[in-house]
């Protein structure tokens, strides 16, 4: 069961981003402040603790050795005087607290998780024995050693015979489940399948990696392993296909259930904590049903434009067929990139580095990248995007084209690039670069949004198709907030979700169930980063430029070199808002 299950796609594109652009142009990097050189070396010392006992994973000992980690960091900062920094330390240091309290929150939901699938993984302690006596350079004695590998199908043929008499076992002997016998039906559900293969497969690799070691350089092992050793891998590995096929259903195939973990409203409450965001997720719902209605609104005022009156599901239907031919989207995406870059630049807007609008490119997703990608994204100084490939079902290729349509396609462009992520990432990458492991998507899609928010305002939109093409994102980025945080409070299934995206936003189902797969697989939160971010740095804008105190270059730029932290911190360090090292988040930058 990696780690990475609750927050990797926190990360899934732009994070990558920020790291490779991380190798450009150093000199520009502020000086490294005394927090700087802390944070660095907590940062080595986490990686250093995840790269050693990375054979570890699954395991209570792992998850153990996180929290004391996380422990004695907490109290390396309690330790520090936090009257001697400047307004730019205290902020690091307000982000390094939350990042730890967070990791010890999030050590506490994989002990949970771990305990839901250990009785599926009773080769665990041998495989991560062997590991660690080889991580300590012991002796390793081939015929124990043998016996111990043997043992893994033996082990693993047993669990399938509880696991198939938990699939026939009459619902009304569903007592008996309690038993505590070896031979006791196990009755598991999809989510706890998925959740057992991924920890199946990573201790295969472990066991991989301890056999590939000693294999060939150690006399006698072979003679003693070779048989034993591939006995057990094939097995573990027929294991996690038999849980994830069989049991959770997911066979790679378009009709694959949607299977995710809904995380409860106390995690919700801690995720929201370490984001400085001062709601509860009602409260956020709210103000995603709030930011809808607007989007309606403004939706039902470019339908009468186009002449169909308060109807705007069928002006939306009229737009999604104004697509590009095959093969020439990419040609699309490059002029709406230029034009977007001409629009910001002329209006003295943003800084925008020439070397940053020499290094971008377009790259066209596959086939299996769209199934969680329907549409665009920003990965490594590439636009990301989806259109119909050849080897698509028919009707699959229609939905994508209209999914991707030009007045569609219009916004995103400037939304991936330049004044979006692209623009972003080059100053990640120069400014504050350290602060990237405090990635947030309320920063990183806020800022996106943000300025999709922006050039509404400043008529960015030709036609009233342009109009409608930047609403239906608008629109999706309002429903985001509804469905992800419905679902993780346990008030919505995956079906409802998509059947929110598509009656309500307007989504084609090809892009509604892709879009549902992610959400249900990203960090908990990372949906309702794109409009919540966005609100907080319109807020903003509107607390400082509006009030007069910069000009809208100036502050954009400036936000733009504080680096992905929660927004709040950024207001901290531009009005120089006092901090304390008990300071909590505290900002409603939504009461209308």
């Amino acid at each position: 069961m990696p780690r990475s299950c609750l927050r990797v796609v926190v990360t899934l594109f732009l994070c990558v981003s920020f790291v490779l652009a991380r190798s450009s142009s150093a000199a520009e990097t502020d000086a490294n402040s005394p927090m700087e050189q802390m944070i660095g070396r907590y940062r080595a010392d986490r990686n250093g603790l995840n790269n050693f006992y990375e054979t570890m994973h699954p395991s209570l000992f792992y998850e153990d050795r996180l929290d004391a980690l996380y422990s004695e960091w907490l109290d390396k900062l309690a330790a520090y005087n936090f009257d001697s920094l400047d307004q730019q330390g205290r902020i690091d240091y307000l982000l390094l607290r939350d990042t730890l309290r967070h990791e010890r929150a999030l050590v506490s939901r994989n002990r949970t998780k771990f305990a839901s699938v250990e009785p599926l993984i009773p080769f665990r302690a041998t495989i991560q024995e062997l590991e660690r006596a080889r991580s300590r350079m012991e002796a390793v004695d081939g015929s124990t050693a043998a016996s111990k590998v043997s043992a893994i199908p033996e082990q693993i043929k047993k669990l399938r015979e509880r696991i198939e008499k938990g699939r026939k076992k009459d619902d009304a002997k569903k007592e008996d489940d309690k038993s505590k016998s070896e031979d006791a039906p196990l009755k598991l559900e999809p989510f706890q399948a998925k959740r057992a293969a991924e920890a199946v497969d990573e201790l295969r690799n472990a066991l991989r990696a301890w056999n590939t070691y000693y294999d060939g350089y150690l006399p006698e092992f072979n003679w003693w392993l070779k048989k034993p050793y591939e006995e057990a891998h094939h097995s573990m590995e027929e294991f996690s296909k038999y849980l994830r096929e069989e049991i959770a259903g997911l066979k790679g195939k378009d009709d694959d259930p949607l299977l995710g973990e809904p995380i409860g409203a106390q995690a919700l409450k801690e995720d929201l904590e370490r984001e400085s965001i001062p709601y509860t997720p009602e409260e956020l719902i709210a103000i995603g049903e709030r930011e809808f209605a607007w989007c309606e609104a403004r939706m039902k005022e470019a339908s009468r434009e186009m002449g169909f009156g308060d109807d705007w599901k069928t002006a939306l239907a009229k737009v999604k067929d104004q697509h590009e031919a095959p093969g020439k989207q990419d040609q699309l995406i490059a002029q709406q990139a230029l034009e977007a870059m001409e629009f910001v630049k002329s209006r003295d807007l943003v800084t925008v580095p020439k070397f940053c609008e020499e290094t971008w490119r377009v790259t066209m997703l596959g086939i299996d990248g769209q199934k969680t990608m329907p549409y665009a994204a920003y990965s490594g100084l590439q636009l990301l995007a989806a259109y119909p490939r050849q080897d698509m079902k028919h009707d699959d290729k229609l939905m994508s084209m209209r999914g991707n349509n030009r007045h569609f396609q219009r916004i995103v462009t400037a939304h991936e690039l330049i004044p979006g992520h692209h623009l972003q990432a080059y100053y990640a990458a120069r400014y504050h670069a350290y602060r990237e492991q405090f990635w947030t998507s309320f920063y990183v899609e806020g800022w996106a949004l943000y300025w999709e928010l922006k050039l509404w305002d400043l008529n960015y939109a030709k036609t009233p198709e342009d109009k409608i093409g930047m609403l239906f994102w608008r629109m999706h980025r309002s429903a985001r907030i509804i469905v992800s945080l419905s679902y993780h409070l346990g008030k919505m299934k995956p079906n409802e979700m998509i059947d929110f995206i598509m009656q309500r936003v307007g989504h084609e189902r090809f892009g509604a169930t892709s879009e549902v797969r992610r959400f249900i697989q990203a960090s908990p939160l990372y949906q309702c980063g794109y409009m919540i971010g966005a609100l907080q740095l319109t807020e903003l804008h509107k607390q400082i430029v509006g009030a007069g105190k910069m000009g809208e270059k100036e502050f954009n730029d400036a936000v733009l070199k504080y680096g992905t932290i929660p927004i709040e911190y950024i207001r901290s360090g531009m009005f120089v808002t006092p901090l304390a090292r008990d300071t909590k988040s505290s900002w409603k930058f939504s009461e209308r």
